[in-house]
C-alpha cells in the first residue's frame, strides 16, 4: 500500500489535516476543502471519500469504504474504526416511488433525505454493514458484519443484525488502555 507523501497531501487543500496522516494513492478523495483529517489517522485503498467529512484522531477506514457526507456531513469521533467495506450515507433518495430518483434528476422532482451522522468515540464498525443518514452511533459501540445501521444507538453496545438490534453490552477496558496508550505515546520520548 503506498501513500501520498505530507507535501502531497498538504497540498491537496483538505480543511484541516492533522499529523502523520496516512491516505493511499488508490483511495478517491473529493470535495477535499471540506475533508478534516485528525492526527495518526488513515485512508487505505480504494475508498472513496467525499462531501463534509471530519475523521477525528487515531482513526482508520480499511479499504473498499465509502463515506458519503453529502452536505450534511458524517463526524467521526477519536478512535473509530470502519472495517473493509463499510458504506455510510449522510443523504438518501426516497425509494417509495412517489419521486423521481437518482442524481441526474433535478431537486423539484424529488425528495431525498439529507441528516448529519455522527460516530462517538471508540465505534468499530464490521466488514460490510450500512449507516444510514441521521443515525448517531453513540460512543464505544460495535457492530458485527454485514449490520445495517439505520436507527441510533445507545452508549457502549454490541450490535448485530439486519436492521440492527444490541446483542449485548461491550467491556468498557478500552478505556483505560486508551490513557495508558495516550500517556506512553505523548510523555515517553522515544
Amino acid at each position: 500500500m503506498a501513500y501520498y507523501s505530507d507535501e502531497q497531501l498538504n497540498q491537496m487543500g483538505f480543511r484541516h489535516l492533522g499529523k502523520n496522516v496516512k491516505v493511499s494513492d488508490k483511495a478517491s478523495i473529493y470535495n477535499v476543502d471540506q475533508i478534516e483529517i485528525g492526527d495518526n489517522s488513515r485512508v487505505d485503498d480504494f475508498c472513496v471519500i467525499s462531501g463534509r467529512v471530519r475523521i477525528g484522531k487515531f482513526c482508520h477506514i480499511t479499504p473498499m469504504c465509502l463515506v458519503a457526507g453529502g452536505t450534511p456531513g458524517i463526524s467521526f469521533s477519536d478512535f473509530c474504526t470502519l472495517a473493509y467495506g463499510v458504506k455510510v450515507f449522510s443523504q438518501s433518495d426516497d425509494y417509495s416511488g412517489a419521486t423521481l430518483t437518482n442524481s441526474l434528476v433535478p431537486r423539484k422532482f424529488k425528495r431525498e433525505v439529507f441528516e448529519e451522522v455522527t460516530l462517538g468515540k471508540h465505534v468499530i464498525v464490521g466488514a460490510g454493514s450500512i449507516i444510514f443518514p441521521g443515525v448517531h452511533v453513540a460512543e464505544g459501540c460495535s457492530f458485527g458484519a454485514m449490520t445495517l445501521i439505520n436507527k441510533s444507538t445507545l452508549p457502549w453496545g454490541v450490535y448485530v443484525g439486519n436492521p440492527a438490534r444490541r446483542l449485548k453490552e461491550r467491556k468498557q477496558d478500552l478505556l483505560a488502555l486508551e490513557q495508558k496508550f495516550l500517556e506512553e505515546i505523548y510523555n515517553d520520548p522515544i
